[in-house]
């Protein structure tokens, strides 16, 4: 079981730069996929981030490549997301997630995949 807490959200002027935490509580973080995903209102939620147990590999879709950066403290139990040049578009509530077992991207950018999901914190960028 893990549970799963972030913070950093909150208002930014378009071309800024928000800093989000996730951390975990419970056994065996360290094995985990990590991933970042958003959701506007009306919107379906969408993939943002994700980071092997390792911290070697990262995936990002084009929308936010060169912009977000995704990395983790497995010694802290915490995952990180660091938005930069943010746009209005990147408004929306964001939430952390794990899984295990991931294989490929296609893995990496599904909701299904993961079994744990944090309560989520808002973003908003105005223009």
């Amino acid at each position: 079981q893990v549970q799963l807490v972030e913070s950093g959200g909150g208002l930014v002027q378009a071309g800024g730069s928000l800093r989000l935490s996730c951390a975990a509580s419970g056994r065996a973080f360290s094995t985990y996929t990590m991933g970042w995903f958003r959701q506007a209102p009306g919107k379906e939620r969408e993939f943002v981030a994700a980071i092997t147990w390792s911290g070697v590999n990262t995936y990002y879709p084009d929308s936010v490549k060169g912009r977000f950066t995704i990395s983790r403290d497995n010694a802290k139990k915490t995952v990180y997301l660091q938005m930069n040049s943010l746009k209005p578009e990147d408004t929306a509530v964001y939430y952390c997630a794990a899984g295990q077992g991931l294989g490929g991207r296609r893995d990496y950018e599904s909701t299904y995949s993961y079994n744990y999901w944090g309560q989520g914190t808002q973003v908003t960028v105005s223009s």
